[in-house]
């Protein structure tokens, strides 16, 4: 038995161990993964050119399932390829500690490009990854060899192309041109709610040919030589993205829930699951796959042959053009260049020398212009505010279809899409992304941080103007309780310096950083300098003494960002009436909290018992430094439009008020 003669028993092999496996976890989702079964064993095991032995092959096609509640389709197919996933690890399915989670997650399961689940991004992501496919092969190819050719596939359902991020991240595509992007669109038309005719009646077709994709329509999605020659059609098309939409039966080979909403998100049932067994002339029990159609499925022969041809022209690249490989080489590792640590610390020297008062999100791009010299993976963008956000550096240049080489790309009005875009392009490998746009916009991008956060991607998310500190755009543009949502989300480092010397670090620990994102929050007003002796691994600690009194504290102000300043100025004053305040400033609270206990000890003392913080954003945050006792000078209501100046005087940051409200939380006993 070849894969060529039993594609119908291969495909339901997916339908049996799908139906099987969410039927003992008793949750899932059967349809979906029965109802593109036939799609995806086309494709796996016709054109995706991988390695089961070595999922992390840089050469193989990215796969991305999109519809991330068809987990099963996905771990079955990576199963019966081949892949270090068990036949237990399929009964495990939804359980505790197990490598087939609900969704499928980045990390956990060989041979998952990215977690999916939250719907329509894995379609952003599918983009960011063939956008650094297009770009990596343009830096890198030769005209005599290829090293970087491989096409990313997505599996789609209703549901993801309902979401609006769909429309940023594929109309962002059509422009680039991204030919070696090809999705398939399951056209099962029924979602959760049932047949989606009631509120999804879009004309796919003509919408993605709008943002000049080129579109296959009308395929039958059970038969295996129509999606073929779909795919060697998509695959001819070198200029333009392409969708395949499939038409297909949800729950395809159950009898009585087939083509139901029935059959989406819940087990079929014993005798649904026994009847299917019967209808498909699946002869074998729960969890059992006869040896012919592994054999069939099993790609190790034909993935470790692929691999070692590419291992092959390697060699060739690496004896013709060695400088180029050894630059290859570094950016698919991740690893800085062996000038970094020189070129950063010449960076803060320079930067520290700086006297003027500015607003980090210029300082933010003086620092770019000093380090991307040297770092040609950090590839930036904005979401059409580039001007604002001062993320077009002087070593930028505009990457388009007439230049895929370029290191900057104009995303649009597209925050969710181009923020999952980055997760996209920094889960390929070769690239750090960073991208811009306004802090209160980070709302609309929040998922795809969160995702971010979730697979420990390497992407940089710049936000300016951080605070009612912008002055006249008002409330809808200031935000209050960003900065502190932000903080919350598990292992994301959220810096807001105060300064050009803490913005340089700021840069430097977020490249640096392996294990998740940064973000970078800046100012839109002007800031003064912090002149102090602070060194540059200080600030890399998260927060260090700024200012300290003459003798032992028996207070401490922390503050960030703009507000940095301003309790400078109110310890200074409180100082010299012989109050003895610490102020310590504190850029990046996750990095602070990474410190040892005697470090932190140093800078917050427990015996310290007064302590305030300041920032113009929320207040319940600072608690956790400040004790319930503190004193937190914040603001917890929405701004509005006025000069800045204004408005730091109305919302209880004027230099008196402060003084004022300190002085009266100072004279209360501990």
């Amino acid at each position: 038995m070849t894969a060529t003669n039993c594609p119908k028993k291969m495909a339901n092999a997916i339908r049996a161990l799908s139906m099987d496996s969410v039927e003992k976890a008793n949750s899932g989702h059967p349809g979906a993964p029965m109802g593109m079964a036939d799609i995806a064993q086309t494709l796996w095991a016709k054109f995706l050119k991988h390695n089961p032995k070595n999922p992390q092959w840089f050469d193989r096609d990215r796969f991305v399932l999109s519809n991330g509640h068809a987990s099963m389709l996905l771990y079955s197919v990576l199963h019966l390829t081949g892949y270090n996933l068990s036949i237990e690890d399929l009964k495990s399915f939804r359980q505790l500690g197990s490598k087939t989670p609900g969704h499928p997650e980045y990390e956990e399961t060989p041979g998952i490009e990215t977690t999916t689940g939250p719907l329509g991004q894995g379609l952003a992501n599918g983009v960011g990854f063939a956008l650094a496919e297009n770009h990596l092969a343009a830096k890198f190819n030769k005209s005599d060899i290829n090293i970087v050719d491989h096409f990313t596939y997505v599996f789609v359902g209703d549901g993801c192309l309902m979401e609006g991020i769909s429309h940023e991240a594929c109309s962002l595509a059509g422009t680039l041109g991204l030919g070696k992007l090809i999705v398939f669109y399951d056209r099962n038309r029924i979602s959760i709610d049932g047949d989606v005719s009631g509120w999804f009646t879009d004309n796919t077709p003509l919408r993605f040919k709008s943002y000049g994709w080129h579109v296959v329509d009308n395929v039958d999605g059970h038969d295996h030589q129509a999606v073929s020659r779909a795919i060697d059609e998509a695959t001819e098309i070198s200029t333009k993205p392409s969708i395949i939409c499939c038409d297909t039966t949800i729950g395809f080979g159950a009898p009585n829930k087939a083509g139901l909403a029935d059959s989406h998100g819940a087990p079929l049932g014993p005798n649904e699951i026994e009847a299917t067994r019967t209808h498909l002339k699946w002869d074998y029990p729960p969890f059992v796959i006869p040896k012919e159609i592994y054999e069939a499925w099993n790609a190790t022969e034909q993935g470790e042959k692929k691999e070692h041809e590419w291992h092959h022209i390697c060699d060739r690249y690496t004896k013709k053009y060695p400088s180029e490989w050894s630059e290859f080489k570094r950016v698919l590792k991740g690893d800085l260049p062996d000038t970094w640590e020189t070129e950063i610390h010449q960076c803060f020297n320079q930067i520290r020398t700086f006297e003027n008062k500015e607003a980090t999100r210029k300082s933010s791009q003086s620092v770019l212009d000093l380090i991307t010299k040297n770092l040609p993976e950090l590839i930036g963008g904005s979401a059409d505010l580039t001007g604002s956000n001062n993320t077009f550096h002087k070593n930028s240049n505009n990457l388009s279809p007439s230049n895929k080489k370029g290191n900057y790309i104009f995303y649009g009005v597209r925050e969710f899409g181009m923020s999952a875009i980055m997760n996209g392009l920094a889960l390929h490998g070769g690239i750090i992304p960073y991208s811009g746009t306004f802090l209160v916009f980070s709302d609309y991008a929040r998922n795809a941080v969160r995702m971010a956060a979730l697979m420990h991607t390497r992407s940089i998310f710049i936000y300016t103007h951080d605070s009612i500190g912008l002055g006249e755009d008002g409330p809808t543009h200031q935000p209050i309780e960003h900065l502190n949502s932000l903080r919350i989300i598990p292992n994301i480092d959220v810096w807001r310096p105060c300064d050009r010397a803490e913005t340089s670090v700021a840069w430097f620990g977020s490249v640096e950083r392996r294990e998740g994102p940064s973000c970078i929050v800046l100012t839109r007003q002007a800031l003064p300098q912090q002149k102090s002796e602070r060194a540059m691994e200080e600030i890399r600690k998260g927060a260090y003494i700024l200012m300290e009194p003459e003798g032992k504290p028996r207070a401490l102000i922390v503050a960030t960002g703009s507000e940095v300043n301003l309790a400078k100025e109110i310890t200074s004053i409180l100082n010299k009436n012989g109050e003895s305040i610490r102020l310590v400033s504190m850029p990046c609270e996750s990095a602070f909290a990474r410190q040892t206990e005697t470090y932190k000890e140093q800078v917050l003392p427990n015996d310290i018992i007064k302590r305030i913080s300041i920032e113009a954003g929320t207040t319940s945050f600072w608690y956790k430094y400040i004790g319930n006792a503190g004193l937190a000078i914040g603001i917890d209501e929405f701004g509005a439009s006025a000069p800045a100046s204004d408005l730091y005087e109305k919302y209880g940051f004027g230099l008196e008020n402060c003084l004022e409200k300190i002085k009266n939380y100072l004279r209360k006993k501990d």
